[in-house]
């Protein structure tokens, strides 16, 4: 019988394992559920176990902040103490994303020989100053089944010469979970309760270290997004690494402009999104969400890991140029901006989809 060990650590995490989770307990699959606790606020990660239908973790790591290599290792430590005690042996480690506890996991598991599967496999950026970029590239090339959300994704993969028997294209679990929860989120109608119109505002949200860390690029952010608040109002829910920044010299003035609200549940989040004139953002999943929802997305990046969103769905990557970003808002608020559509696979089954292929894994396990 399978034994199948998820691990989460930050918001994302959560929105791309509850369909695979859910597809996994239909079969009857024995699971548990690890929480390396490297986002601890309870708004940005213990809302979702609740709002996702998710059981709450089997083991919580409690690992906290720190720096990359700090919160990586003690992540490491942590897991492998978690592999060593399991009982039974994991059948596979399933690590989703592109963050600090996905690498970490998937070292542990690796060196134990555990096999893992990496869910939303395959992505890149090409910008190795991002530290999610280092994590992607070394947790793909450790993970023995790749499971990769689109054909840019098996591309990068094959020309960095890993081969095709262990790739398996299961689209976007991300968009599962919002086309399962878009009808509960609407209903909450958070805009109104915000005394915003829909259709009728901007949402940002910004947290990238390259966006918020360096005070000269947020202030141009900043101010690029109070000339769109001339327009219509901006929500900004205020992601915890970004608001104690905000209030550095020359910048509470442009962010006075803005309308700052505290972090979102995914339900109330996707409440607002859902019903956006306009996104602006550095989040990846965030520009996924806003093509599904066939929202008009600017991505406030040099870059995205997600060109799919770019090539068919409602994303620009207009950079971090103030007149740039207010050109580009300027033309999706008068009607002119992408409207895209919804790229191959994003079908609400990738869930299904990639149970299978780690079912597959996990029986190639059990074999050997």
């Amino acid at each position: 019988m399978a034994f199948v060990l998820h691990v989460v650590g930050a918001r994302p995490n959560f929105m791309k394992v509850a369909p695979l989770m859910a597809a996994l307990a239909r079969r009857g699959v024995s699971q548990r559920l690890v929480h390396t606790g490297q986002h601890f606020d309870e708004r940005m990660s213990g809302v979702f176990f609740e709002e996702l239908g998710l059981p709450r973790p089997d083991v919580d790591l409690g690992v906290g902040s720190g720096s990359h290599g700090e919160q990586t290792g003690k992540i490491l430590v942590a897991f492998e103490r978690v592999l060593l005690e399991s009982a039974p042996r994991p059948s596979a480690v399933v690590v989703p994303g592109d963050v600090n506890s996905t690498v970490a996991a998937a070292l542990a598991a690796a060196k134990l020989g555990v096999p893992v599967a990496h869910l939303e496999a395959g992505l890149r950026s090409f910008d190795r100053t991002m530290p999610e970029e280092l994590n992607r590239i070394v947790t793909d090339h450790l993970a023995d089944l790749l499971l990769t959300p689109s054909a840019d994704a098996d591309e990068n993969l094959a020309r960095e010469g890993i081969g095709a028997a262990r790739i398996a294209r299961v689209g976007n679990l991300m968009i599962d979970t919002l086309r399962t929860h878009l009808p509960k989120a609407r209903a909450l109608g958070v805009p109104r309760a915000l005394g915003l119109e829909p259709g009728g505002y901007a949402v940002v949200t910004l947290h990238r270290p390259s966006n918020v860390d360096d005070p000269d690029t947020l202030g141009r952010l900043l101010g690029a997004l109070a000339a769109v608040a001339r327009e219509l109002p901006v929500v900004f829910p205020v992601h915890p690494r970004t608001r104690a920044r905000l209030a550095g010299p020359g910048l509470a003035e442009a962010a006075s402009a803005l309308r700052l609200i505290e972090p979102q549940g995914y339900l109330e989040f996707l409440s607002l999104t859902s019903s956006a004139r306009l996104v602006l953002t550095d989040s990846g999943g965030l520009q996924e969400e806003a093509t599904a929802l066939g929202v008009p997305c600017l991505t406030l990046r040099e870059n995205t890991e997600r060109p799919v969103t770019v090539a068919e769905g409602t994303n620009e990557v207009v950079g971090t140029d103030p007149e740039r970003i207010v050109r580009a808002a300027h033309r999706a608020l008068s009607g002119a901006g992408k409207r895209g559509r919804i790229p191959a696979l994003w079908d609400g089954r990738a869930g299904e989809r990639a149970a299978d292929a780690v079912l597959a894994l996990a029986a190639r396990d059990g074999a050997g």
